[in-house]
């Protein structure tokens, strides 16, 4: 509630609501939440917002008049900014995401790319939006090491791998890019980044921003289960997991030809592979597996 009014008006309204609430309507006041501020010295918090009432003389219009003072204003505190970066930090330096390694590029780079876009969506009304850029930057970082620290490269080459520009209202923004081809459709396309940090004073909320605290989505390992269908061969029948300890033991000496169940594994960079009882069985014997079923 804002009032123009003096700080014993506005406790006389703080006295009457609290009789209101607890006479007609059986509630208490937070006395902790509900706080009287000047508005001019000392920011009102509400929904995640600052409020505040801005005052600056050296802030003139073309005819040089002042022309914001005494206006509400809304900002993003610095507080909020510094909490979402140190989801991504650790002693102060940005991160990976270990839970995020047996997902795959397209995935990571969405996953990331949802926790900017909402936080930045949430945030538009506020006059300070593009103070975001340091989350940007943190999040960018996070996002390269998690790649790199996956692929066992350097940051460098993910830059090089990623990198790319999307055309914005505001002109060109380098962002970070997947594309992954598919036959006869649109290729899917996740990027992080290429969202120009602008006010948009007519944007509508309509929910919270997003946080990586909300249930993970489903990794890539448990896609690959619901598929049901055997890596190797393609069979339907009994699809279980095979697992190997680690990748190195892929490289055995003395082999003159891989097998084709240890060619998949090297190639995908994965400890596990879903395959049928018959080709699980075959493995476990050393014995070659089915070929792909035909249609």
């Amino acid at each position: 509630m804002g009032l123009a009014g003096s700080k014993e008006e506005a406790e006389a309204i703080k006295r009457r609501l609290k009789a209101f609430l607890q006479e007609t309507l059986k509630l208490e006041l937070s006395e902790e939440k509900t706080l009287i501020t000047h508005a001019s010295t000392q920011p009102a918090h509400f929904l995640g917002y600052e409020l505040t009432v801005q005052y600056r003389d050296d802030k003139r219009d073309q005819t040089d008049r002042r022309c914001i003072n005494g206006h509400v204003s809304l900002r993003v505190p610095t507080k909020i900014i510094e909490n979402k970066c140190a989801l991504y930090m650790r002693k102060n330096k940005t991160h990976h995401r270990a839970e995020l390694m047996s997902d795959d590029d397209f995935s990571i780079i969405s996953r990331y790319q949802s926790e900017y876009r909402g936080f930045v969506q949430y945030y538009q009304l506020a006059q300070n939006v593009s103070w975001l850029w340091k989350l940007h930057w943190v999040m960018r970082s996070s996002l390269l090491k998690t790649l790199a620290h996956k692929h066992k490269r350097s940051v460098t080459k993910m830059v090089r791998t990623y990198q790319a520009t999307k055309e914005t209202p505001y002109g060109p923004m380098k962002c970070l890019e997947k594309i992954v081809p598919r036959e006869g459709k649109k290729p899917l396309v996740a990027r992080f980044g290429g969202i120009p940090l602008r006010r948009q004073p007519q944007a509508t909320l309509l929910d919270l921003p997003v946080t990586i605290k909300r249930k993970p989505a489903r990794n890539e390992l448990l896609k690959r289960l619901l598929a049901n269908t055997c890596e190797l061969c393609t069979s339907t029948h009994q699809v279980e997991v095979h697992h190997i300890r680690k990748l190195a033991d892929l490289k055995k000496r003395g082999q003159a030809e891989k097998p084709q169940w240890v060619r998949v594994m090297a190639a995908r960079r994965r400890k596990t592979l879903i395959v049928c009882r018959e080709c699980h069985q075959a493995i476990h014997a050393g014995k070659p597996t089915r070929k792909p079923l035909g249609p």
